[in-house]
């Protein structure tokens, strides 16, 4: 078993009551898609605070942790559809465009810590982040084109639940440390493997495109 695969049924194990609550009250999967973009929304606020007051720390911590926790939100709406049978194509496409949405939205906030930052030797690292924040958007864009060539193309290190986790985690870790290196580390981790990846994904296509041709 793979340790995505792992760790997914353990929190599936986690979040299971909480979902079985929330069909006997009604809750759909979009009305839980929706709440994870404004999670996000909310995080990028705290960082675009952060950014305005001189890296205001405790308010890149808060946005990490609401980014974890939005993050909880990506896993349940598809879990909550399956368990409700209220899968469509439409909500697919919701859930992947908020999620769009969501990444975008939270590194912009970043970009800005680091290039409102008043030493301005943070300025190259909000080029890093935006430099992430492409790699990612590319992530997802090889994805979709492929299985619209009907190639599956999940290949790849650096896959939307890592970035979640990696960006969540170094804020909260910068907020709780006051040192904004955390921050910087996730960001130059994800510019580097999310690229990567990307690139990862298109060769895995080329290949499987070319067989097909043979």
């Amino acid at each position: 078993m793979k340790y995505r695969d792992f760790l997914q049924k353990i929190i599936y194990q986690m979040i299971n009551p909480l979902i079985k609550g929330m069909i006997r009250i009604g809750i759909t999967p979009n009305i839980i898609t929706t709440t994870g973009l404004i999670g996000n929304m909310i995080a990028a606020g705290f960082f675009i605070y952060a950014a305005l007051h001189n890296c205001d720390m405790p308010s890149v911590f808060w946005g990490g942790i609401i980014i974890l926790l939005a993050g909880l939100f990506d896993m349940m709406d598809g879990r909550l559809a399956r368990m409700r049978h209220m899968t469509s194509s439409f909500g697919a496409l919701l859930d992947s465009t908020l999620d769009r949405y969501s990444e975008m939205v939270t590194l912009m906030g970043i970009v800005l810590i680091f290039t409102e930052h008043p030493d301005d030797c943070w300025f190259p690292m909000g080029i890093v982040t935006f430099t992430a924040l492409l790699g990612s958007v590319m992530v997802s864009y090889v994805r979709a084109r492929a299985e619209g060539l009907q190639i599956e193309c999940k290949v790849g290190l650096m896959q939307r639940p890592e970035r979640v986790v990696v960006t969540a985690i170094t804020a909260i870790l910068t907020g709780a440390t006051e040192n904004l290196w955390w921050l910087a580390g996730g960001m130059i981790i994800i510019a580097i493997l999310a690229n990567l990846t990307a690139f990862w994904r298109m060769a895995h296509c080329y290949k499987v495109l070319k067989n097909k041709n043979k």
